[in-house]
């Protein structure tokens, strides 16, 4: 949730319980009427449920909503006190634990945290209708002399294509460069009980030489595309199927994917890109046909 300044600053104000002076956390105003705390200096619990007390009382007479407060991990101490106020836990990562209180007496509306993981799987064919496959040395594949395609997860704030390109790379050793997006499956229940995106990508091999990652990787190749499609696993892996199918149904030209397009945000002016079946829209648009 992004944040602006606030005019807020530490001012003094009383303390209803010990009419003794306490300050008013630091804070900024996010864009949807709401408070972030971002505790960056060692506080005692004791002052800190003084502060906080006040802060609140402040900050609900001013008609703020939700209330997010960033905890270092070296302020970890602060967590059972916020608790005990009524915060509960967000979100946490490696060297912070978000908290978030809400003000209103109304159900919040406070947007949850991140649901969905995101997933990649590379299918890479070089001239002679070879795909590169791998064997894994850990997960549900492991010992069952099983090939699939180099797969992995997106790093936050990776584009997909560059995470296809990173994970084919690591796992096999072979550059490629982004060509579509064939396909995306969501599934739930996934890892730590989160959705799951995963968007099959199309990559054009820059080398061919394997050099397989030793410490995940059991074996890598070069697979004839037919020698692939007929692993019995496959047929009775509904979505492996289906991905499978559509990856040969591409071999023969008989199917487009999604490209990248550049893209500016509207609201960050970040680049970002937008996937799309690039040969229909510039059809139509060629054609002079209206949507």
């Amino acid at each position: 949730m992004s944040a602006s300044a606030s005019p807020l600053s530490t001012v003094a104000a009383l303390s209803t319980d010990s009419r003794e002076a306490v300050e008013i956390l630091t804070a900024v105003n996010d864009r949807y009427g709401g408070i972030t705390v971002d505790i960056r200096e060692p506080m005692d619990a004791g002052a800190f449920v003084s502060s906080l007390r006040v802060s609140i009382s402040k900050w609900r007479q001013q008609g703020k909503k939700g209330v997010w407060i960033k905890l270092p991990i070296e302020h970890a101490n602060l967590v059972q006190a916020a608790v005990q106020e009524g915060f509960w836990y967000h979100h946490a990562e490696p060297n912070y634990l978000m908290l978030v209180y809400w003000i209103p007496d109304t159900v919040h509306t406070l947007p949850v945290n991140a649901t969905h993981t995101v997933g990649v799987g590379g299918f890479v064919m070089n001239d002679r209708r070879e795909v590169l496959v791998v064997q894994e040395k850990f997960g549900s594949l492991q010992g069952t002399g099983i090939w699939k395609f180099p797969t992995g997860v997106v790093d936050q704030g990776e584009d997909i294509f560059a995470g296809a390109i990173r994970e084919v790379k690591e796992e096999t050793g072979i550059d490629t460069e982004f060509v579509e997006v064939l396909a995306f499956r969501q599934s739930h229940n996934s890892f730590c009980g989160k959705s799951d995106l995963f968007f099959i990508c199309v990559l054009h091999p820059l080398s061919f030489d394997i050099e397989k990652q030793e410490s995940e990787i059991e074996a890598a190749q070069w697979m004839p595309i037919e020698e692939f499609a007929s692993q019995s696993f496959l047929h009775k892996h509904e979505a492996l199927k289906y991905m499978v199918d559509i990856c040969v149904e591409k071999t023969g030209k008989g199917y487009d994917g999604f490209s990248a397009v550049p893209i500016k945000s509207g609201f960050s002016n970040d680049q970002g890109y937008l996937y799309l079946n690039n040969r229909d829209l510039s059809h139509r648009l060629s054609s002079g046909k209206e949507f």
